[in-house]
């Protein structure tokens, strides 16, 4: 964890109420794991901001927040140049060794295939999840849910990337209209198998593998809908305290007892989770 300056190298807007940040640091930055958030502390402000990390290279970390209280909307005003005091990188992030070789290390368990499913602002952290699995030669299926076409982002990235993109919005103004749910394939719902889109030629026996990142409401109902034998890891949106687990105010029951989501999480495996 480290605690340093950043500099903001661009900070822009690319969808309603929707911005995108990068952030030059000095510090390595081979240590973020996908998944994982940066706090922001903010002038004026007592409580520093979690923001999560959307994707990074050497020198710099890339951010996408939404204007939805006095801290983002102050952040949204701010130019290249100026500098944010930053704690990261901050909690537990995807595990994606898990592609590698099966659900845990049995190597004759056939391939996994992995499902990324997001919502709005929790969209950003798959995306450096993203990259990452296609750089191990995955093939991802992303399923993006937003209101409208109005807050529709990042989707030309994800296809450039090499990911097949389902988009969906609740007013049906881009893509299939519904919620993000209604965009996973109808045969992984209930009981159903693998998808034949989703195969490579003669691999019949793929398994899917879910990436999920969103508010609690949207994580409950693909838990609920997609058969308990299909893996997976849930990543929480979560008003936070302290940002690293001191104060308790961000926990979340599951089968090992209360977890902290700033710390433990934001990242659970699905199966250990008590809705």
């Amino acid at each position: 964890m480290n605690k340093s300056s950043a500099v903001i190298k661009e900070n822009r807007k690319i969808a309603k109420d929707v911005f995108q940040m990068e952030l030059n640091v000095s510090e390595p930055t081979d240590g973020i794991r996908p998944g994982q958030f940066i706090n922001i502390r903010l002038d004026g402000l007592y409580l520093r901001r979690p923001i999560s990390i959307c994707d990074w290279d050497d020198q710099s970390i890339r951010i996408i927040y939404r204007t939805v209280g006095k801290g983002t909307e102050k952040m949204s005003r701010m130019e290249e140049g100026e500098t944010l005091d930053i704690i990261w990188p901050l909690g537990n992030g995807f595990d994606i060794s898990k592609m590698s070789s099966g659900e845990e290390t049995d190597r004759d368990k056939p391939k996994l295939r992995p499902l990324l499913i997001g919502g709005g602002v929790g969209i950003p952290p798959l995306y450096g999840l993203c990259r990452r699995l296609i750089d191990m030669g995955e093939k991802p299926t992303v399923v993006l849910g937003f209101r409208s076409e109005d807050e529709v982002f990042y989707t030309d990235e994800f296809r450039k990337l090499g990911a097949e993109v389902i988009l969906t919005t609740e007013d049906g103004s881009l893509g299939k209209k519904g919620r993000v749910t209604d965009g996973i394939p109808d045969e992984l719902k209930g009981a159903g198998g693998i998808p034949d889109e989703m195969k490579e030629a003669g691999t019949s026996e793929d398994r899917t593998y879910i990436f999920a990142c969103g508010p609690e409401p949207m994580l409950r109902s693909i838990d609920e809908m997609m058969p308990q034998n299909i893996g997976g890891q849930m990543s929480f949106e979560e008003r936070m305290g302290c940002g690293f687990g001191a104060c308790m105010g961000c926990s979340c029951e599951t089968k090992y007892g209360a977890k902290r989501i700033c710390k433990d999480g934001p990242v659970l495996e699905r199966g250990e989770i008590i809705w």
